[in-house]
């Protein structure tokens, strides 16, 4: 029996003598099977992925999943890594000719996902389970995304809280298997596990990271009810939750901590540059090498430093950019005095930002958002702020988590451009609209192509000339600040991981570039030592929209409408950077016909 491919092909050899209606009939027939095809796949691939990981599940309004952590032994890593290869070669057989161009489009993004996770397995990065900022020490951080209403809601939790000693157990085997094959963390970035680990288990129950839903239970719930619960958690905690912490982290320090790699960089390990090129492939979504965006990054440091000088010499500084750097890290009235005031500044910050969206865009998200504080426990292990996606069926807003830690080290000039990036017309703009595009399968609708996600917060941060702000010269310092911080990231990546660089290095060319706290510095090298690659998708996509966008611009002149430009890029979720030049290049040929008829 002919694949159906192979039909195509013979139906194309026979043409000649057929009448060309029925030709068209069949090919018609064949694309319509091929399309059902691939529509069959996503969908086994969408449940699959359900099942594999069910802390997703809740997402869509399912609780089957709510008791239950992902599997991470080593047997589940080989056993889905086996399940992806048979999903690459059920799409692979699909001719993709055959394919109207969405099908088209979702197959090409569901076998670039499927094999960037199955070169993850075979390049062992799935054995260096854990860092700084990732890893069953911060997994209390789950409560986060999980609404406690009801009874039910922590009878789960309990349940969930019974079952992570055996996630832990999970994870150490992952690592004594990455000890043994050479993948294992850098140890500057493992020397603050083990103090992680200790803030978790404490003394007073009601202390726990683990028990804090239980401090508050909803008035819905009755008393007896309550305090039921209440012994239940602290018993939990007390007799299977310390314990299994306890041994983690003995583990962690006696035998995990003395196998850790001395050097920062991933290209240390065996194959490890060749690893390292894979991850870049994978989070920039294109084929540029290291050398190339070593050259891009060290570029672009030129081109926002050069910037920099013109903002110093309109406010009359003397002194030359490292000394500006150093007034901007010591004057007190760049940092608010206290965490509330803080707080209560981002959130001012937001409320100024919505209004203008509308100027930009002519389609905004019906998702809501909120501004909290990063949890007191992670805040000074973390970076300066972060976004927590909203839940598909619409039971949780979306959230922008700002660190509120030693608000000494959090410059005021910051925080319009980190609020544009994490929040509106950012992180939460973007994300929410692809979650509600219903057209899309959903891996594509929570799609997390790094390049396009990121590239789209870093280009976001420029949209805050257009949304007015910016208006107090140190702030449009902070916006270039940040924008030289990306394109660091481009230099030291490639340096820690491809070239060789020391922590040191990396830290230093930091700091005499930017003007982020000593503070920041130090958590942002630490987590590109721990992420390999992961930095380098923010200027990289960045670079890609600005140049589609001035593309348009000078093609289109006055026609040109940045509210379409924007419901174009935006319409199709988070794509590859080669998708996303291409569908913008069809929409500019479109409305360039468009304008010209008469």
């Amino acid at each position: 029996m002919l694949k159906p491919y192979c039909l195509v092909h013979t139906i194309r050899a026979i043409a000649a003598p057929l009448c060309i209606a029925p030709l068209i009939a069949a090919i018609s027939v064949l694309s319509y099977a091929q399309e059902s095809m691939v529509e069959n796949i996503i969908d086994e691939h969408w449940a699959w992925v359900l099942s594999e990981y069910p802390e997703m599940r809740l997402e869509y309004g399912d609780r089957s999943g709510n008791t239950l952590w992902s599997d991470v032994s080593p047997s589940a890593h080989q056993r889905r890594y086996e399940q992806q290869q048979a999903f690459v070669n059920a799409l692979t057989a699909i001719e993709p000719s055959s394919l109207g161009s969405e099908s088209r489009l979702n197959r090409t993004m569901l076998l670039r996902e499927l094999r960037d996770d199955i070169a993850d397995y075979e390049n062992g990065m799935h054995l260096m389970a854990i860092n700084m900022r990732s890893g069953p020490q911060h997994q209390y951080t789950m409560a986060e995304r999980l609404s406690f209403t009801s009874e039910q809601d922590y009878r789960d939790w309990l349940e969930r809280l019974k079952a992570l000693p055996s996630l832990l157990t999970q994870t150490q085997r992952l690592l004594q298997q990455g000890i043994a094959q050479q993948r294992t963390q850098a140890d500057i970035v493992m020397r603050r596990v083990p103090d992680q680990i200790s803030r978790v288990i404490t003394d007073d129950i009601t202390n726990s990271p683990y028990y804090a839903v239980f401090r508050d239970i909803p008035d819905a719930i009755d008393t007896d009810t309550a305090k039921a619960l209440k012994i239940s958690a602290q018993q939990v905690i007390s007799e299977i939750i310390n314990p299994a912490y306890r041994r983690f982290g003995t583990f962690m320090a006696d035998e995990y901590l003395s196998a850790t790699r001395q050097q920062p960089g991933l290209g240390s390990l065996p194959q490890g540059k060749a690893a390292y090129r894979q991850q870049v492939a994978k989070y920039t979504t294109t084929d540029l090498t290291p050398e190339a965006i070593h050259q891009i990054g060290i570029d672009e440091v030129a081109r926002i430093r050069h910037a920099m000088l013109g903002v110093i010499d309109a406010v009359g500084f003397e002194g030359d950019i490292e000394a500006f750097n150093e007034f901007l890290r010591t004057d007190p009235q760049f940092y608010y005095p206290t965490p509330e005031a803080l707080l209560e500044g981002y959130q001012a910050i937001s409320k100024r930002l919505d209004p203008q969206l509308i100027q930009l865009f002519g389609k905004l998200p019906r998702m809501p958002y909120g501004v909290r504080p990063i949890p007191a426990a992670i805040a000074p292990d973390t970076t300066t702020a972060y976004y927590m996606r909203p839940a598909v069926d619409g039971s949780r807003p979306g959230w922008y988590y700002v660190n509120l830690y030693r608000p000494e080290v959090r410059p005021i000039f910051e925080m319009e451009v980190l609020s544009v990036h994490e929040s509106v017309p950012g992180h939460h703009l973007q994300i929410a609209l692809a979650q509600e595009l219903g057209n899309l399968p959903h891996f594509r609708r929570n799609s997390s192509v790094t390049a396009f996600i990121e590239g789209w917060g870093l280009y976001s941060e420029r949209l805050g000339y257009d949304m007015g702000l910016y208006q107090d010269p140190y702030s449009r310092y902070g916006q270039l600040v940040y924008d030289m911080w990306r394109a660091v990231r481009l230099v030291v990546d490639t340096g820690i991981h491809y070239f060789g660089w020391t922590r040191q290095q990396a830290i230093d060319y930091f700091k005499a570039n930017a003007a982020k706290t000593e503070a920041d510095i130090t958590n942002e090298i630490d987590r590109y030592i721990g992420w390999p690659g992961q930095a380098l998708a923010y200027k990289i996509g960045q670079l890609k929209i600005l140049a589609l966008r001035t593309e348009a611009e000078q093609a289109l002149g006055d026609k040109f409408d940045i509210r379409a430009f924007h419901d174009e890029l935006l319409g199709a979720g988070a794509i590859p950077l080669d998708a996303l030049e291409a569908r913008m290049r069809e929409w500019l040929h479109r409305t360039l016909n468009s304008t010209t008829d008469p």
